[in-house]
């Protein structure tokens, strides 16, 4: 079927727009959305109203002490202390960053969680984790937590192959005699839906949830059942119009509207098996799911978890607003990550040491005309780490002036020219035409040409640092 094209007129445009309500730079840019969004959920349109997720109570939670331990050397007490003292700060009085929860099998396990509850924070709450079993309360009852996680585990590929049960009747009863016995001790358990985008949704996951909300049913509100969505494997996907179990429009809306499940018990656990991770979460945010589990810095088993960075930032786009939250932590908790020895790739958002670090000598260019050419945000205000140019053969003048300026610390009418970094820029060249040069050239032997070239600057500006 033939376009009817349409005529777009070009209006005489004197000033610039730069959407400043969409990119105001010194916050993340914003998130917003024209309207309802349309969705076929067995077979009748559903709308969703994505702009609601602005008034809705969504936050983060945190699971680096559990899943992100799978994955890596265990910390020290007095490392895990420091970190769950750093989320605080990030997460800010509002409580941003919700709960987080432990491990309680090991002296050390035990020994942390008090370490930390020490510390009298109110955010994020510590809470528990356990395997389905009734006898693993009494370490939950001993530790004085509210709420644990229970590994309910949920795709026929469980029940069957690994748990060995015979049907999904007893698998279910078995599992709901555990969330039972949490009732009976007076823990409000979160049952973890292991591998729930690859599980039968209609004859396991929706019963369980239906028998789960009935039970809640006859306990006080602080006991009712959360329920964790866990894509263990990095299946689902936030497409309109996929099928379920990997859909997750489908199985959040099923859960709402279908079992009952408020938003306010619904969280989501994923894995970035399939590079899909940090946008199935926020997808969970907007379909009615309150809670997005998280790791710092994607450290979690296998491929990793939602990054509880990326998390914080996609919060701020989505409110359009920092709530409170402490954006400076973020490299506080990246230097002290690597400090003890934990690799994160220089180029990785938001914390990596050259996220923001451009090497190509247009984009220099750009930052020394203006930093929001090439800078994502205000990434000095929110990180405390400003734009800079790692000088190589393809930095150019523009490259090489950016950086003398911004180790000079010079502002405004103070700025150094490019006329005047050309003898610097000419050796920079010389290193790669002449000399053969193929790394990066370092900031100390910039700095070294810096003081022999502008040795007025250096005895202004370095003489007394």
């Amino acid at each position: 079927m033939a376009k009817t094209r349409r005529h777009h007129n070009l209006p005489e445009v004197l000033r610039p727009n730069l959407l400043e309500d969409i990119f105001p730079h010194d916050l993340p840019p914003r998130i917003r959305f024209e309207g309802p969004v349309v969705e076929y959920i067995d077979g009748q349109p559903v709308q969703f109203d994505f702009a609601s997720v602005k008034d809705r109570d969504i936050v983060i939670t945190d699971t680096t002490f559990r899943d992100g331990q799978q994955s890596l050397p265990p910390y020290s007490i007095d490392q895990m202390v420091k970190i769950y003292d750093l989320l605080s700060r990030l997460g800010g009085p509002n409580g941003v960053i919700r709960q987080t929860e432990f491990f309680l099998y090991t002296k050390n396990d035990r020994l942390t969680l008090d370490r930390c509850r020490e510390l009298g924070h109110k955010y994020p709450e510590c809470t528990g984790w356990i395997r389905a079993v009734k006898g693993d309360f009494r370490l939950v009852k001993e530790a004085g937590l509210k709420e644990t996680g229970l590994l309910t585990s949920c795709s026929d590929y469980h029940i069957f192959h690994k748990l060995k049960f015979r049907s999904h009747k007893e698998c279910m009863d078995s599992y709901c005699e555990v969330v039972q016995a949490s009732f009976d001790a007076g823990i409000r358990p979160r049952c973890h839906l292991e591998d729930v985008t690859r599980s039968d949704i209609d004859r396991f996951v929706l019963p369980f949830a239906d028998r789960l909300m009935e039970m809640s049913e006859s306990v006080p509100e602080e006991l009712s059942v959360k329920i964790r969505l866990c894509d263990t494997m990095g299946f689902g996907v936030s497409y309109p119009g996929a099928e379920l179990p990997r859909s997750i429009p489908k199985l959040i809306y099923k859960l709402n509207h279908d079992c009952g499940v408020p938003s306010s018990r619904l969280e989501w656990h994923g894995h970035n098996d399939f590079h899909k991770v940090h946008i199935n979460g926020a997808t969970a945010w907007l379909y009615g799911c309150d809670a997005l589990n998280s790791t710092l810095f994607g450290f979690g088993e296998r491929t990793g978890n939602p990054p509880l960075e990326g998390a914080i930032f996609e919060y701020i786009a989505l409110k359009g607003d920092q709530c409170g939250i402490d954006t400076l932590a973020i490299t506080e908790l990246a230097d002290y990550m690597r400090s003890i020895g934990l690799p994160i790739p220089d180029n990785y958002p938001f914390a990596g040491h050259s996220f923001n670090v451009t090497r190509a000598g247009i984009h220099a260019g750009g930052l020394r005309q203006d930093e929001r050419i090439y800078n994502i945000f205000n990434t000095e205000k929110l990180l405390g780490r400003p734009p800079r140019v790692a000088i190589t053969d393809k930095s150019g003048a523009d490259g090489v002036v950016h950086w003398i300026n911004e180790f000079f610390g010079l502002k405004g009418d103070d700025r150094i020219n490019k006329i005047k970094v050309h003898r610097l820029a000419r050796w920079v060249i010389d290193q790669y035409d002449v000399d053969g040069r193929l790394t990066p050239i370092s900031d100390q032997e910039l700095a070294a040409k810096a003081k022999e070239f502008f040795p007025d600057y250096w005895a202004k500006y370095k003489a007394s640092t």
